[in-house]
């Protein structure tokens, strides 16, 4: 059976990662054999990596509507979330120690705040809505004299509900606390200005749209104190030792300036499949539940539970089909344990078992909706019919 070849192969995971663009390569081709110079280097090899750095840099800052300066790289999204957590926090703990995140953040956000309690910070985690939404009242019922930094993401990359975060972003600024978003999910696939928000931190992964792995970033608003998470280099202004990655610098930059010109585009073509995989798939399969936000969701994403089955089971069956998408996040998919977001929202553990996330991209057309909407009830079917809690639900059914 594993010998037989799949109809179609239709990726839709593109919130684990996203291919590099043709373009994308092409600019960081020359960094790996032309143009090696270290960027700390005080020579024109290293002038010309230095510059291609500053580009970039450039690039992130207009696709964020920042200041070129406050851009730092680090090696991926969860690098800059525990840059900023455990950064802006050393930064001032002087002032106090009390930090507020909400209960489905990444762990890269969760665990790093779990590590600050450990060392003597105390955290407060807020809950979410049925659809993931925090709700900024319990943000400033949370805040306290001694509370220095909150931190609640975008938008979250399993169920595609986007947070409330400008009203946020008031409520901290008027508190006189620092405010980090994980935008990691967010950044290049909708547009957002880091003024406009009202953030002080925010964090972000090239690898979300179209740049390479291993590529990542933290803005920080100017003046903002963050101490570096390592020690022994100058580089990123001292914020992020280590010799810069510059292929994969230049190929987020890439990516930024591409997903600035085409986000249009691209949100209008990915909303229309996303509604018709949202609008298909309940009616196609029966007991099936959309999970975040119905319409205040990133408009390449569609999530839902499928009831008295496991999402396990349902990627191994489509991935013989040839499609590939995810069960919780990809973080989290190994785990074989029900997703914290999905527990966090009220989705109780047995039907949360049976969660799909659906992911959008550049090479997605109708026809790879349509292809799932075709192979996909089938699959449920057989796996219900092998379920004790199908079975269950039926004789409980008939009476």
């Amino acid at each position: 059976m594993g010998n037989v070849k799949p109809e179609r192969k239709v990726y839709l995971d593109y919130f684990a990662t996203t291919p590099v663009l043709p373009e994308v390569l092409e600019a960081m081709l020359p960094y790996f054999r032309e143009i090696y110079g270290n960027p700390q280097s005080m020579h024109a090899w290293g002038d010309e990596a230095r510059e291609a750095i500053e580009k970039a840099r450039e690039q992130v800052a207009v696709l964020i509507g920042s200041s070129v300066e406050e851009i730092v790289f680090t090696s991926s999204g969860s690098e800059a979330n525990n840059l900023a957590i455990k950064g802006l926090a050393q930064g001032l703990v002087a002032k106090g120690k009390h930090i507020i995140v909400s209960a489905i953040e990444h762990f890269s956000v969760l665990h790093a705040a779990r590590t600050l309690e450990k060392a003597g910070f105390e955290l407060t985690v807020v809950p979410v809505d049925k659809y993931g939404l925090v709700d900024p009242n319990e943000i400033a019922q949370n805040i306290r004299k001694d509370t220095i930094l909150v931190s609640i993401m975008h938008a979250n990359g399993e169920v595609g509900t986007i947070q409330p975060i400008a009203e946020i972003g008031k409520i901290a600024r008027n508190a006189e606390v620092l405010f980090h978003t994980d935008a990691v999910a967010s950044t290049g696939n909708i547009p957002l200005d880091v003024n406009k928000l009202g953030v002080d931190a925010l964090s972000l992964a090239g690898n979300q749209f179209y740049g390479p792995k291993g590529s990542g970033a933290l803005w920080v608003r100017k003046k903002v104190r963050l101490v570096p998470l390592m020690d022994g280099g100058v580089q990123e202004n001292g914020r992020r030792p280590g010799t810069e990655n510059v292929a994969a610098i230049v190929g987020m930059g890439k990516a930024a300036e591409l997903a600035a010109k085409d986000m249009p585009s691209r949100i209008s073509k990915f909303s229309q499949l996303r509604d018709r995989l949202i609008k298909g798939l309940p009616a196609a399969i029966d007991h099936t539940i959309l999970t975040g936000h119905p319409t205040q969701r990133l408009p390449n994403h569609a999530s839902f539970c499928i009831e008295f089955i496991e999402g396990e089971a349902m990627l191994l069956m489509l991935n013989i089909q040839g499609i590939a998408v995810s069960s919780g996040s990809a973080c989290t998919s190994k785990a074989l344990k029900a997703s914290h977001v999905l527990i966090a929202m009220g989705i109780p553990h047995e039907i949360a078992q049976g969660s799909l996330l659906f992911s959008i991209g550049v090479d997605n057309n109708e026809a790879d909706i349509d292809y799932v909407l075709e192979k996909l009830p089938p699959i449920v079917e057989r796996l219900r019919q092998m379920s004790p809690l199908y079975a269950k639900f039926l004789k409980e059914k008939r009476g």
